[in-house]
């Protein structure tokens, strides 16, 4: 029977939420959360020896220190194989588990399998190195993309090959292999194009990446006489959250008036963002969203005027897709206003 450990973050490890997210590595024996799903999909070919819960904050702050630690306890269990996560959209934990796996499989030289939403940052991290399965943004596929995430791994310790990522459902990792097809590159060529132009779908042997050129605007002329916006991605909002923009996958953005603020207050604002440790932004909203620095601009002429309102979302999590549309929404809003320069802030 194969032995198999699992590494998952703190949430899944059943430890806590953000508030438990510095939580160093540690280890408990056999299968905990989604470990359980991945002992059902494995039946009686492999059994979860043990898993290592380390928190997201911790692993991304401490990378040296955690990866030795981690490494430790994986050389404690010798296992024929390495899972990590499902990670979904959860950037901070795929960041984990893409360096986790590629350090696995480096020194011990073992199959290893993860799994993310193609936009997680930890896709590019691993995805030429380790194979990834291609999950939903949450864990409410989480049997779904464990059973792929099996499949794979079973083949991979059985020196079975592999497949396509069409077949198998990882991301594609950008390997080209040689095969004998039926018919000729020609033949093939001029019948996708046939199909193009009757508009029938087909399947391009050879997808192109896809990039997002944007030009950079001009510089502008005067900066003294310049009307400045803030927007922020870091979820700088009014105390309480009055338009409940969601910690993580946000499905809005806001917008919130200046008028008469010199300098944010943890009395007056917080931060809705799930994806960092909210303390020291809480403590002082100004470290996100610099409306105190502006004031000071402005009262000193090196701007022209803080544009009245600022704007805000959670960028822990959001669709590329959802970000363009809000960027371009904001952008629309701050045109019409006659603004002229933002001071975009992240975290």
């Amino acid at each position: 029977m194969l032995k198999v450990v699992h590494y998952i973050n703190q949430f899944f490890g059943q430890i806590g939420g953000e508030d438990k997210a510095d939580t160093p590595p540690l280890v408990k024996e056999g299968p905990v959360g989604p470990g359980l799903a991945l002992q059902q999909a494995l039946g009686d070919q492999g059994k979860v020896v043990a898993t290592i819960i380390c928190g997201d904050s911790y692993f991304n702050e401490h990378v040296d220190e955690a990866l030795a630690e981690i490494l430790g306890m994986v050389e404690q269990y010798q296992p024929d194989l390495f899972v990590a996560g499902p990670a979904f959209f959860a950037g901070r934990y795929g960041i984990a588990c893409a360096t986790v796996c590629k350090a696995v499989q480096e020194k011990f030289g073992i199959p290893v399998v993860t799994g993310m939403y193609p936009e997680n940052p930890g896709v590019d991290l691993c995805k030429k190195d380790v194979y990834v399965i291609k999950t939903g943004d949450s864990a409410a596929q989480m049997k779904d993309a464990v059973t792929k995430m099996v499949k794979l791994a079973l083949k991979l310790v059985n020196k079975e090959e592999v497949g396509s990522p069409e077949e198998e459902g990882y991301i594609p990792r950008g390997i080209r292999k040689n095969y004998f097809a039926q018919e000729r590159g020609s033949k093939r060529a001029v019948d996708m194009l046939v199909k193009k132009l009757k508009g029938e779908p087909y399947t391009t042997e050879l997808p192109m990446p896809e990039f997002d050129r944007v030009p950079p605007a001009p510089a502008v002329k005067d900066i003294r006489k310049a009307l400045v916006a803030l927007v922020t991605s870091g979820g700088i909002v009014p105390k309480g959250n009055p338009d409940h923009i969601e910690s993580s996958s946000a499905s809005k953005f806001g917008k919130y008036d200046l008028e008469g603020i010199e300098a944010l207050s943890p009395e007056t604002h917080q931060t809705a963002h799930g994806g960092y440790d909210p303390v020291y932004a809480n403590e002082d909203p100004n470290r996100v969203l610099p409306v105190d620095v502006m004031r000071e601009l402005e009262k000193e002429g090196k701007i022209g005027k803080l544009h009245r309102y600022y704007y805000a979302t959670v960028g822990n999590g959001t669709p590329v897709a959802k970000a363009q549309q809000y960027g371009q929404a904001i952008a629309k809003e701050l045109k019409d206003a006659g603004v002229q320069a933002v001071i975009l802030t992240s975290t």
